[in-house]
């Protein structure tokens, strides 16, 4: 058994043409999808990047690995404590740690654990492999070691090779001889003049008046990115380059398949593709970045190319991205690990049977704490720490009707708002109840000043929210976290 697993950083679902883009972004993805299962709400559990992984990595969801955010304390693995042994839970937990103990050469190629002092991502990995740019990488600087793998080791039975590309992060770095084969398509249709205008006239990191964050720096390095969108040709230009980091990293994993078919391995090799969560372009008012518990951040692809599974079948239940630990030792007839949390979807790989959750819970607090629930076509989110965008403390969308949650309907849908919160009370003691530690990470996230990427900011964000006539919004910050202007 092979498996070839792509780990697409900040790739929304919906931007790949086989989940119906607009934009031919993807024929090498395109073609896995066809010959595989196809899942259309496939969830990230936490957001963004380090919850995300340290959630798919160890089949548990943030609020019981403690990870949850960027920086501080919540950033971090808890301890098992007294309980530990030798090695960690990671070094038996981990599904690669599983692979590993199923007889698979587990080998990772991604910068991902120095990035983020994540050393834990390496448990049960047999070969590491770090471009050593942090996450900067452009394709060709991790397609060179995944073809001399593949070139070396490829036609060996029972491996097990993590390829993770960041092109579609920001800042957008495809090489600009790559050129911009979109130059000739158009926006989506919903971002209009009008509501640019009303982007243009909100508050919060990496709107479109200040996508370097809190101000709208550029850097001569990455001519594709902008530090504000000031007009539809800007938009555009803007979301043209977020398409040509997904075309360009695309392009190259043409080159693992060709590979893989050059070796004659092609066919039994299992092919996975995913992300580690999307990226805001437009909702909320947020632009490149991926910044709330909402569907453009939480949403990710999922496509699996299974040896001996379904082909050109398209899932439609709602699926965490913890859930795949389990279902992977389902699809290679193993013992399901008791600490993982997921629930296997196997059977919706071979047999095309319905294995989707009711709902899921979803959260970030890495730039602002939010928890959400998605079930039936709605989408609620629960503000805790608004990072500085204003947010009410409700929000609630209806995912078929506004799938780029332009209209909150929370005061329409009081009865909805409220199932929605019994349901996240509901999650939120289940999980409480059956952790080892009775405190909620995300709490401590807020005891510590808030969100990583939303503290110890904001005094200087208020000064350019007057630079750009936005003077308005400062007294309301100034009473929603009053802390960060206490001292200094």
């Amino acid at each position: 058994m092979r498996i070839l697993f792509l780990d697409l950083d900040t790739l929304r679902a919906d931007h790949l043409s086989c989940y119906g883009y607009h934009r031919k972004t993807s024929p090498h993805i395109d073609w896995i999808s066809s010959q595989g299962v196809r899942f259309e709400n496939y969830y990230c559990s936490d957001a963004p990047c380090l919850p995300s992984r340290a959630a798919l990595m160890t089949g548990r969801f943030g609020i019981h690995t403690g990870v949850v955010g960027h920086g501080g304390t919540a950033a971090d693995l808890r301890l098992e404590g007294k309980n530990r042994g030798f090695r960690d839970r990671c070094a038996v937990s981990n599904w690669p740690a599983f692979l590993k103990q199923a007889g698979f050469q587990t080998v990772t190629i991604s910068p991902f654990a120095e990035r983020h002092g994540a050393w834990w991502f390496y448990a049960g990995f047999t070969q590491m492999y770090n471009p050593g740019l942090g996450g900067m990488e452009s394709a060709e600087d991790v397609t060179p070691l995944a073809l001399n793998w593949l070139k070396n080791y490829g036609q060996q039975d029972n491996w097990f090779l993590h390829v993770n590309y960041w092109d579609p992060h920001t800042p957008y770095r495809a090489p600009v001889e790559f050129g911009n084969p979109f130059l000739h398509d158009p926006l989506p249709d919903w971002l209009t003049a009008e509501v640019l205008e009303k982007h243009r006239s909100l508050v919060g990191p990496h709107g479109a008046r200040e996508l370097a964050m809190y101000d709208n720096r550029t850097l001569s390095q990455y001519p594709r990115y902008l530090g504000e969108i000031k007009s539809l040709e800007n938009l555009k230009f803007h979301l043209d380059n977020y398409d040509c980091g997904i075309r360009y990293m695309d392009q190259h994993i043409g080159q693992l398949i060709e590979t893989l078919d050059k070796l004659k391995v092609l066919e039994e090799t299992a092919i996975i593709v995913t992300a580690d969560h999307g990226e805001n372009q437009g909702e909320l008012g947020i632009y490149a970045e991926h910044a709330t518990a909402d569907e453009a951040t939480c949403h990710i692809p999922m496509i699996i190319r299974w040896p001996g599974g379904l082909q050109g079948k398209v899932d439609k239940g709602l699926h965490y991205q913890l859930d795949w630990p389990p279902t992977l030792a389902c699809l290679l007839k193993k013992e399901v690990n008791p600490n993982w949390e997921g629930k296997s979807y196997a059977d919706s790989i071979l047999k095309g049977i319905e294995t989707g959750r009711t709902e899921l819970i979803l959260s970030q607090c890495a730039h602002v704490c939010q928890r959400s629930v998605r079930f039936g076509s709605w989408l609620y989110i629960r503000t805790y720490h608004d990072g500085y965008h204003l947010f009410p403390e409700e929000m609630l969308f209806h995912l078929k009707e506004d799938p780029h949650e332009q209209k909150n309907l929370a005061e329409n849908h009081p009865d909805v708002c409220g199932e929605a919160a019994r349901r996240l009370e509901s999650w939120h003691s289940k999980m409480i109840t059956s952790s080892e530690s009775a405190e909620d990470p995300m709490w401590v996230v807020l005891r510590e000043g808030g969100p990583a990427h939303a503290r110890g900011r904001l005094k200087y964000y208020c000064d350019y929210l007057r630079q750009t006539g936005r003077a308005w919004a400062i007294e309301e910050l100034k009473r929603r976290h009053p802390g960060e202007f206490s001292s200094g």
